[in-house]
C-alpha cells in the first residue's frame, strides 16, 4: 500500500483561495493519517512560497483564515513544501524571501522517480 502522497500545484491560480484550499486541506488530512506528504509548487503557484503572498489570500471574504494558515497547519502536521526547479524560472525567488515552511527545491529526476514509484500517489491541481 502506498505510504506517500505528492500534491502538485501547477495550474492552480496562486490568487484563488477556492483552488488552493482543497489541495492544502487534503495534504493536512493525509499527514494526519501518518502518510508522508509533499506539496510541490511550480509555475505561477510557486509565488505562494514568497513571504506575504499566501498570507494575503483569505479563504473567504468574511473569514480571517488565510492560505498561509493552511500551509502552517500542514507543516505542523509534517507536510513538506517544495518548489519544482522550473517553477523558480517563472518567478525568481531568493532564499531570504521564502516562507519558513519551505523545504527546498526538487529537480526533474526526483520528481519522476517519485511519481513512478508504487509507494507514491500523485494529485495534480
Amino acid at each position: 500500500m502506498p505510504q506517500k502522497l505528492m500534491i502538485i500545484l501547477a495550474s492552480t491560480d496562486p490568487l484563488s483561495c477556492e483552488g488552493l484550499s482543497a489541495p492544502l486541506f487534503q495534504a493536512c488530512v493525509a499527514a494526519g493519517m501518518n502518510y508522508s506528504v509533499e506539496v510541490v509548487f511550480t509555475g505561477p503557484a510557486a509565488k505562494l512560497l514568497r513571504s506575504g503572498v499566501a498570507e494575503g489570500i483569505c479563504l473567504k471574504a468574511d473569514e480571517k483564515r488565510t492560505i498561509y494558515d493552511f500551509i502552517k497547519e500542514g507543516h505542523a502536521a509534517g507536510v513538506r513544501f517544495f518548489c519544482f526547479s522550473p517553477g523558480l524560472d517563472g518567478c525568481p525567488l531568493r532564499k531570504e524571501e521564502l516562507i519558513p515552511e519551505f523545504s527546498g527545491v526538487i529537480g526533474a529526476a526526483h520528481f519522476v522517480e517519485e511519481i513512478m514509484s508504487s509507494e507514491c500517489r500523485v494529485l495534480t491541481y
